[in-house]
């Protein structure tokens, strides 16, 4: 998969730019506040995925603007595509001259993956960014996903309403059967989904973060059920308790991931650098996954990470995207000083020279 070229008009504070990006690793460089991150945003969002900086399509607007456009084309497969994003009050999605129903039916068509400062809250923060994780990189692969976690959710969000009125109205008891049966149901999909991406990842995060971390520590990963036994059973016990909590305590959207180096939790003892080192990992490692199953490596973005990471983690990241394409943003290009090939963007003001 390649980018061929990418065109802006009036994405945040980019005018009407235009690049035409190498094969490879492509640097955008710029002091802070100039665009670099935007043209990263502007090739993610073709992935049919959310935003990594915001969930408001209207956060996309250049000031007093009322509409901005992201026209891309792109190889896949061996053939030429081209896909149009038109933002008002959302976006609007046009894949080789046919107009998709949302954003998120670019699923699949176009695939990248993304890591910028953000990311290291993967380690850091709670279950949800985690999770949040999970559906995005099984979403890419798999696009039917998106609809069943959308069902899940709309599930769960029923039950919720039911259990906050059960309590004056035990007559409600025949709707959460019927709601509880359906997240069941739902659930155990989700949850399949997951932990076969997380063996999937599992077949290659070990070996890239033996990389980074030049061999001195091992990391596993496992996925953390927040429910024992039969999911229907457990739901149907729970329900006393979320009754004065009001909202369904247990299920996929309770889940979490478990990253260990040498056997102890990353999240709650892990240095700065060892979680920083473990995101990045996972990032080249879901990298890995894509190219598995897909059989085409996807785009890499990279934004301003490079200066954070010492000279021998620097060399490993750019050694290891070798092959794919890739766009990495920084203030400084000393930091990519060792790349022997690849193209170079100066972005000020919002313009590309």
């Amino acid at each position: 998969m390649r980018v061929l070229n990418l065109k802006c008009k009036g994405f945040r504070n980019l005018g009407e730019v235009e690049i035409t990006p190498c094969e490879e690793t492509n640097v955008i460089c710029g002091e802070n506040a100039q665009g670099k991150t935007n043209l990263l945003e502007a090739i993610w969002l073709f992935t049919g995925a959310k935003s990594f900086r915001t969930n408001k399509d209207t956060d996309f607007l250049q000031f007093s603007k009322q509409k901005a456009v992201i026209e891309l084309k792109f190889l896949s497969e061996g053939i030429e595509n081209e896909a149009e994003i038109a933002i008002t009050d959302k976006r609007r999605v046009t894949f080789n001259q046919n107009k998709l129903s949302s954003a998120a039916g670019m699923a699949g068509k176009f695939n990248a993956v993304i890591f910028s400062p953000i990311d290291l809250s993967l380690v850091s923060d709670g279950p949800a960014v985690r999770r949040r994780f999970l559906d995005t990189a099984i979403g890419q692969l798999y696009p039917s996903y998106i609809t069943l976690l959308r069902n899940y959710l709309r599930a769960v969000g029923q039950r919720n309403k039911v259990i906050k009125e059960f309590k004056y109205d035990s007559t409600l008891s025949i709707m959460l059967d019927v709601f509880e049966a359906e997240i069941a149901d739902y659930g155990k999909k989700i949850t399949e989904y997951r932990q076969r991406y997380i063996d999937l990842l599992n077949e290659f995060l070990p070996k890239v973060y033996d990389g980074i971390s030049a061999g001195r520590e091992e990391l596993t990963t496992k996925y953390l059920f927040s429910f024992n036994g039969d999911f229907l059973e457990a739901l149907k016990n729970a329900r006393q308790e979320d009754m004065y909590t009001g909202v369904t305590s247990i299920g996929p959207h309770r889940d979490d991931i478990d990253f260990k180096i040498n056997g102890i939790t990353a999240r709650k003892f892990g240095s700065q650098g060892q979680k920083r080192s473990v995101a990045l990992a996972i990032k080249l490692a879901e990298a890995e996954v894509i190219r598995k199953n897909t059989g085409e490596c996807p785009i890499i973005l990279l934004d301003d990470v490079m200066s954070e990471l010492d000279s021998t983690r620097q060399n490993y990241i750019l050694n290891h995207i070798k092959g794919m394409q890739s766009f990495i943003t920084c203030c400084d290009d000393q930091s990519v000083k060792n790349l022997i090939a690849g193209k170079k963007f100066i972005v000020k003001n919002g313009s590309v020279l």
